[in-house]
């Protein structure tokens, strides 16, 4: 078979969702390993009043695109802009660039959606679902169409344990759905939503599961393969390991940790927590493309690209790694030493949420009012606890993902692909990989210079020599208030002190006897 630049050799790409993460890694990735690309066509809305063109051009210019810079200082030439929106009939494109798509477009990657797990019903079936049949409706009047390439995601059907590489039956059908929403007002919408998600936690994953479905439907006319990322980090090695740009998913987590804000959180130290590297997904969504082009199989291609079944990482491995890594590496103007903590009881998750969070909130709050000051603590551990809440679901749970279309895949590369498009997990170093996952949402979300460390260092231990402080003061008063004023309160503190005396000089005797 052709190997996978070769395949990409001469073809003309549409991309969708190029500002999101996942999309302008897929965007870099694309044309620095295939160079001989002709055009990448990529959709883009106004947003804010910005233009599409300006998106495009703070996207190419920033860190990511700064090896591709220097290997093709031409390649934004390829790059070929499209004012669209997803959600409008037609993608609300000019008749021009629409015949012009028809006519000459060979590859779609649909990698546009939101990912916001609060969003309203209304609101994700019109980006995940509606988005999705617009565009498909446009890709089956495409001449030259080789390969539809779907970004799902792997927890679309999270409500089964085992997951396979398949598409599983909605649990609604999506047109009835749509229609539906066509006549429904808000306040209805929001009614039935609880009853409609049933077992799933959130609209997004709900609409990725619609989203899928409708994809299938066409598999008949298209020539289609789904991918499903688990839950996507920072990179493993492309462009540079630990990019990352943004505070979804686990990232705001470890920077609110990482800050000291974040104490504890609800989680299974058990349970896997099933991270995958943005570059691995953008790897093996090229190599899949690559390979239905090439095979062109009878079936739609599902792919779930997850780590949890061949390189498992648990939860509890992440506290560790978030800790260690913020006390040797900490971020600037930390309030407190990095110090998570992962609950799996719930009640005892609100104990210390209560202790660790609200608590010290409140009197931070209080003293910066005091100081004519803005208060913000309050409204920093609300918004955090809002997300816990919405990631609690997927730090509290496992799943087992089948991966036999992966690893077939992997199979098909030649040595030479296996090497530039790898998506080998269990490659993966995690503790290596941590490191740069942390040190990266310092220079790379949080703008922090490395030459800041040793001041960052010097605050951390400041910050540790206040702590001891306080909990010598808290023991004496605690010493004056209640055990010395207190006949009962100091016999039990002499027999506790005793007891332990007592101890160690066993266990002391016992060392001596022992030599």
């Amino acid at each position: 078979m052709v190997s996978i630049p070769e395949y990409y050799e001469g073809k003309n790409v549409l991309l969708t969702g190029v500002t999101g993460f996942l999309g302008k890694v897929l965007l870099e990735k694309l044309l620095r390993s295939c160079p001989k690309v002709k055009a990448v066509y990529v959709l883009v809305r106004n947003k804010a009043g910005q233009m599409p063109e300006k998106r495009i051009e703070e996207i190419t210019s920033c860190k990511l695109f700064d090896r591709l810079r220097e290997e093709q200082p031409d390649f934004k030439a390829k790059i070929i802009v499209v004012l669209s929106d997803l959600t409008r009939p037609e993608l609300d494109l000019a008749e021009p660039i629409k015949e012009e798509l028809i006519d000459c477009v060979n590859i779609i990657f649909h990698c546009a959606a939101t990912v916001r797990f609060n969003e309203t019903l209304r609101d994700a079936v019109q980006l995940n679902v509606t988005a999705t049949q617009q565009l498909l409706s446009l890709a089956l009047r495409m001449k030259n169409l080789e390969v539809f390439m779907h970004v799902s995601t792997a927890f679309a059907y999270c409500n089964r344990k085992q997951i396979g590489e398949v598409v599983y039956p909605p649990p609604v059908d999506p047109r009835k759905l749509m229609d539906s929403l066509e006549w429904m007002d808000d306040s209805l919408v929001n009614d039935i939503t609880p009853k409609l998600l049933g077992d799933r936690p959130n609209t997004y994953i709900y609409t990725k599961a619609l989203a899928e479905y409708i994809v299938q439907q066409e598999s008949a006319k298209l020539n289609i393969a789904i991918i499903r990322p688990s839950i996507v980090g920072a990179s493993w090695k492309e462009p540079f390991p630990g990019w990352i740009d943004n505070f979804n998913g686990p990232s705001g987590l470890f920077i609110a940790a990482g800050k000291g804000i974040l104490r504890t959180m609800r989680a299974s130290n058990s349970a896997v927590a099933d991270l995958i590297p943005v570059d691995v997904v953008v790897n093996a969504t090229l190599a899949a493309a690559w390979y239905s082009g090439v095979n062109r199989p009878r079936n739609v291609m599902v792919y779930n690209c997850t780590t949890g079944g061949t390189n498992p990482f648990h939860w509890s491995e992440v506290e560790y790694h978030v800790n260690l890594n913020f006390k040797i590496n900490p971020l600037e103007g930390a309030v407190r030493r990095p110090n998570l903590s992962l609950q799996t009881n719930p009640l005892l998750n609100l104990y210390w949420d209560a202790v660790c969070h609200t608590i010290p909130a409140f009197f931070c709050d209080l003293l910066l009012r005091l100081t004519g000051h803005e208060p913000w603590m309050m409204k920093t551990i609300t918004r955090l606890h809002k997300a816990m809440m919405l990631l609690e679901y997927f730090t509290s749970n496992s799943w087992i993902w089948n991966t036999e279309n992966m690893t077939m895949l992997m199979n098909q590369l030649n040595p030479e692909d296996k090497k530039h498009f790898n998506f080998d997990v269990r490659q993966l170093h995690w503790a290596e990989y941590m490191e740069n996952y942390c040190m990266g949402t310092k220079i790379y979300v949080l703008n922090e210079e490395m030459s800041g460390l040793p001041a960052a260092r010097k605050h951390l231990n400041k910050l540790r020599n206040i702590r001891y402080g306080f909990n010598t003061i808290l023991v004496i008063l605690i010493w004056r208030v209640f055990i010395a004023r207190s006949q009962m309160a100091r016999n039990i503190w002499y027999f506790v002190v005793s007891l332990c005396y007592k101890f160690l000089s066993y266990f002391r005797a016992s060392s001596t006897m022992r030599y």
